[in-house]
C-alpha cells in the first residue's frame, strides 16, 4: 500500500507529466505554423513520451492500492521567439522535471518506501536521456548560427525521430 504522502506527490507528478505533454504539443503546433514539420514531429513524439510517463506513474499508483487524482492542466505557452528559444525552453523544462523526480526520490527515501525508489529509478535514468537529447539539439542550433540551410537540415534530421517503446507494455 502506498502512503498518502507519496500518493499525493506522485499525483502531482502525474499532473506535471501531462502538462509536459501539453506543452510539447503546443510547441508542435508552433513548429507546424513555422513550416518546420521535422521539429513538429519531434515534439509530437515528445508529447507521446510524456503521456506514456504519466500513464506509467498512474498505473504504479493504482497498482500500489492508491488512487490517481487529477487536477486541471495549466495552459501552456503558445509562441516562442525562435525555434532555438523553443528548444531552450524545452531544455529548461526537462531540468525542472528532473528536479521534481529528484524530490520524489528524496521523499520516497525519507518514507523508507523502497518500492517507489525502485520505480523512480527508471525516471531518473530517463531524465538523463531527455536532457542530453534536447541539449544536443540546442548545441546544433548554436553551431549553425543563423544559417537557414542548417535549420533545413536539422528539421529533416528531427523528422526521423521514432517513439521509444512503451515501458508499461507487457
Amino acid at each position: 500500500m502506498i502512503s498518502e504522502k507519496m500518493q499525493k506527490a506522485l499525483n502531482d507528478q502525474i499532473n506535471a507529466e501531462f502538462f509536459s505533454a501539453y506543452l510539447y504539443l503546443a510547441m508542435a503546433a508552433y513548429f507546424e505554423e513555422k513550416n518546420l514539420p521535422g521539429f513538429a514531429h519531434w515534439m509530437e513524439v515528445q508529447y507521446e513520451e510524456e503521456t506514456m510517463h504519466a500513464m506509467k506513474m498512474y498505473r504504479y499508483v493504482v497498482d500500489r492500492g492508491g488512487r490517481a487524482q487529477f487536477k486541471a492542466i495549466e495552459e501552456p505557452q503558445k509562441d516562442w521567439d525562435s525555434p532555438l528559444a523553443a528548444f531552450e525552453a524545452t531544455y529548461e523544462h526537462e531540468q525542472y522535471i528532473t528536479s521534481r523526480i529528484n524530490d520524489l526520490m528524496k521523499l520516497a527515501s525519507e518514507l523508507s518506501d523502497f518500492t517507489t525508489q525502485s520505480f523512480l529509478k527508471w525516471y531518473l535514468d530517463e531524465q538523463v536521456e531527455e536532457e542530453a537529447n534536447v541539449d544536443e539539439i540546442v548545441q546544433s542550433f548554436h553551431l549553425m548560427g543563423n544559417d537557414s540551410r542548417g535549420l533545413f537540415m536539422l528539421d529533416r534530421e528531427l523528422k526521423l525521430r521514432q517513439a521509444s517503446p512503451d515501458p508499461t507494455a507487457p
